[in-house]
C-alpha cells in the first residue's frame, strides 16, 4: 500500500504560513487597495482566464516558444513578490527603502532562476522555495478581494475547469508536463514518505486552500480557521492515499482541497446544531 504524509504536511504547513501573514497585513493590504472586492463578473473572468491558459500552455497545436513563456511567469512573479515584499516590510522603513527591498526581491528571484534553474540545487531546494513563497504572496494578496459569495462561486467553477482541464481535455496535464521541463516555481515537488517517490502539488490548488483559509477566518475567526487548514490537510490525505492506491496518476487536487474544507464547514454545522 502506498502512503505519503509529506504533501499533505507541506499543504498544512504553507496554508497555514499564509494565514499567518494575512492576519498581520491583512487589513494595511484592505487600506490599500481602498476595500475593493472582486464581483461575480470578475470572478468569473478569472476562472476562465485561468483555464484559458491552461489550454494554451497544454495544447501542442499552438506552438509558444518557452522563452515567452518564461518572460511571462518571470513578469508576473516579479510583480506579485514585488507587491508583496512591499506589504511585509514595516512602515516605520522609509517609502524610498521599502521600495528598494520591494525591488531587490524579485532581482533576486530572476537572478537565481538564471543562474541555477539546470541545477541539482534548483531542483530539490530553490524551486520549493520560490514556489512556497510565490503561492504564499499571492494567497495573501488576492484572499482579502474575493467576499464569501465570490469565493463559492470561484470554488465551484475552478473544481469544474479542473475537472475537464484533467479528464476531458488533458490540457492541465500538458501543461504541467511542460512548467515542469521550464523548471518554473509553478507547483512544488516533494520526496514521499513513508513511502519512495516524488509527487507534485500546482499552486492553483494550494492558492485555493489559502483562498478558503483567508475567507473561513473573515467569517469564523482565527481559531476556526486554523481549524479548517488542518481539516483540509487530514482529507487531503486520507484521498490521496484512496486516490494513488486506486491507480490515479492524475486527480484535480481541488477536488481533495475542497472537500477538505466543506467537511470542516460541516463539523462547524452539526456542533452548533447540537450543542
Amino acid at each position: 500500500m502506498f502512503l505519503d504524509v509529506s504533501l499533505p504536511l507541506a499543504l498544512f504547513l504553507i496554508t497555514a504560513s499564509t494565514l499567518f501573514f494575512y492576519t498581520r497585513i491583512g487589513k494595511k493590504l484592505k487600506s490599500l487597495l481602498g476595500g475593493k472586492e472582486l464581483t461575480t463578473g470578475h470572478t468569473v473572468l478569472l476562472v476562465v482566464a485561468m483555464g484559458a491558459m491552461v489550454t494554451i500552455l497544454g495544447w501542442t497545436i499552438i506552438q509558444i516558444p518557452d522563452m515567452a513563456i518564461m518572460v511571462l511567469f518571470l513578469y508576473a512573479y516579479s510583480m506579485v513578490l514585488f507587491l508583496f515584499t512591499f506589504l511585509v516590510v514595516p512602515e516605520s522603513y522609509s517609502g524610498f527603502a521599502r521600495t528598494q527591498l520591494a525591488v531587490l526581491v524579485p532581482a533576486l528571484f530572476i537572478g537565481v532562476y538564471a543562474l541555477f534553474r539546470h541545477t541539482y540545487l534548483w531542483e530539490l531546494y530553490l524551486l520549493n522555495f520560490f514556489a512556497v513563497v510565490f503561492a504564499i504572496s499571492i494567497s495573501v494578496y488576492m484572499g482579502g478581494l474575493f467576499s464569501w459569495k465570490t469565493t463559492a462561486i470561484f470554488v465551484v467553477l475552478l473544481t469544474f475547469m479542473d475537472l475537464i482541464q484533467v479528464f476531458v481535455t488533458r490540457f492541465m496535464v500538458e501543461s504541467s508536463r511542460r512548467m515542469v521541463a521550464l523548471q518554473l516555481p509553478v507547483m512544488i515537488i516533494v520526496p514521499t514518505f513513508p513511502s519512495e517517490g516524488y509527487i507534485l502539488l500546482g499552486l492553483g490548488d494550494i492558492f485555493l486552500s489559502g483562498l478558503l483559509s483567508i475567507q473561513t477566518v473573515q467569517k469564523y475567526g482565527r481559531r476556526f480557521g486554523f481549524a479548517s487548514v488542518l481539516t483540509i490537510a487530514l482529507v487531503f490525505l486520507l484521498l490521496e492515499t484512496f486516490l494513488i492506491n486506486s491507480n490515479f496518476e492524475f486527480f484535480p487536487a481541488t477536488v481533495l482541497v475542497v472537500s477538505g474544507w466543506l467537511v470542516a464547514l460541516g463539523a462547524r454545522y452539526f456542533h452548533k446544531s447540537f450543542l
